[in-house]
């Protein structure tokens, strides 16, 4: 099928792979810094190593976030199909690290293929897997052009389409409609992404709405005792976060630290960048404006004149979200689209946000109607809003509990893709 301008999905992805073969040295750029010392830097030409005779399973989860979503999945993939190797590829380096930190050798790890024609071809060839799973949408035109012709099976699990997303993949239309069309299963988490994928391309009977899987998170009881302890170490004190923040968004989060510590003096702020390589940044800008900074990379154990804990290592962002009475999360005070709500919310810690929240709308909405979500505007408002909470006992706990609430009450995509996966492998076994 053509599209308006004349332009069949095979000619799209021919332009397609012109374009980035002209903008290669960019994107080899680009990717260099995504390195691991244990991951050469040429698996991002498909060159992969892989051993063992096992049937493999390859799961796709772009960086942390992906990675932090898709966990309860891959544990499931873990338990229902212990005859298969179980194959977690990245973009990023630091999704990488949480891969080895969640699952260590449970699971194997390759950084993603740049999606040249011949790097996704020797990827495949080398890896073999009976399915593909992406988590979420990251989606690459030949890469899945590859799975298409050595008929493996590809699922997006978790799929979403920001508005912003939806915008672009339509601005590639006939592209867009030759990737998705190739897809055997898309899950959905909300029936706006549903209506985007199918706007797209996507065949309407490869098509289901699950939920997010962000609901099915569950902590573990080591991880809610690692937060006791901690809390325990720290004495009676008011304490809040902020996690998962951005550049602009550190300072708005400092203003309403400061403003919280007039009324509230040894109120501690948890401190935690989204993005590790601003650890050093984010530490001497907190020490310039005068907090009494204390990294958890170096003594986790604070002194009454600490102010400020720097979550300055990987990994640790629920257990430090166990430690708070509050919880902002980052992504939301600047255009970035929001990170997981659900992370706090699922511990029973009162959740408050920036309006940015274009990532996961639906389920931003879900906790604000239920009453367990506070929305603010920027820092000021931010710092009031924590005034109040931290102030009014009972008005938190009422917040944390609506959010436990709003988790249990929407879990089920897991299982929803369970199914789904397991019926696409006994169709590929099938042929």
């Amino acid at each position: 099928m053509r599209s308006r301008l004349g332009v069949t999905p095979r000619l799209a992805r021919w332009l397609y792979t012109l374009t980035i073969y002209l903008l290669s040295p960019l994107i080899w750029w680009r990717v260099w810094r995504e390195w691991a010392p244990t991951h050469p830097r040429r698996e991002r030409l498909g060159l992969i190593r892989v051993g063992g005779g096992r049937p493999r399973l390859w799961l796709h989860a772009a960086s942390v976030g992906e990675v932090v979503t898709a966990t309860p999945l891959i544990r499931a993939l873990l338990d229902d199909h212990p005859d298969h190797d179980l194959v977690i590829t990245t973009m990023t380096a630091t999704g990488a690290e949480r891969v080895r930190q969640t699952f260590g050798e449970r699971v194997s790890h390759h950084f993603l293929p740049l999606d040249f024609p011949g790097s996704a071809r020797r990827f495949i060839t080398r890896l073999k897997p009976r399915l593909a799973i992406i988590a979420e949408t990251e989606l690459w035109p030949n890469l899945l052009a590859t799975c298409q012709r050595r008929n493996v099976p590809v699922v997006v699990a978790n799929g979403r389409l920001s508005a912003g997303a939806f915008r672009l993949y339509r601005r590639f239309g006939a592209l867009s409609r030759g990737m998705l069309e190739t897809v055997a299963w898309i899950g959905a988490k909300s029936t706006v992404d549903s209506e985007r994928f199918l706007a797209l391309g996507a065949l309407p009977s490869r098509v289901a709405v699950t939920g997010a899987l962000k609901f099915d998170l569950d902590v573990d009881e080591a991880t809610r005792e690692a937060s006791r302890r901690l809390r325990a170490s720290w004495g009676e004190r008011p304490v809040w976060i902020a996690g998962s923040t951005h550049p602009g968004e550190d300072e708005q989060v400092l203003a309403a630290h400061t403003v919280l510590k007039r009324h509230l003096p040894a109120a501690l702020l948890i401190l935690v960048p989204r993005h590790p390589q601003r650890f050093e940044e984010v530490n001497a800008y907190c020490c310039e404006v005068g907090e009494q900074v204390q990294r958890l990379s170096i003594e986790p154990t604070l002194t009454a004149a600490t102010t400020l804990l720097l979550g300055d290592t990987m990994g640790d962002l629920m257990t430090l979200y166990g430690c708070a009475d509050v919880a902002f999360v980052g992504g939301s005070l600047v255009p970035i689209g929001g990170h997981n709500l659900l992370e706090p919310a699922a511990l029973g810690v009162a959740v408050v946000s920036g309006p940015y929240l274009d990532n996961l709308r639906e389920i931003a909405d879900t906790l604000a109607q239920s009453d367990a979500r506070i929305e603010v505007e920027d820092g000021q408002a931010l710092g009031e809003a924590l005034v109040a909470l931290l102030s009014d006992d009972e008005r938190r706990h009422r917040l944390g509990e609506a959010g436990q609430a709003v988790v249990a009450a929407n879990r089920g995509a897991l299982a929803r893709t369970r199914r789904a996966i397991t019926a696409q492998l006994a169709a590929s076994t099938e042929h």
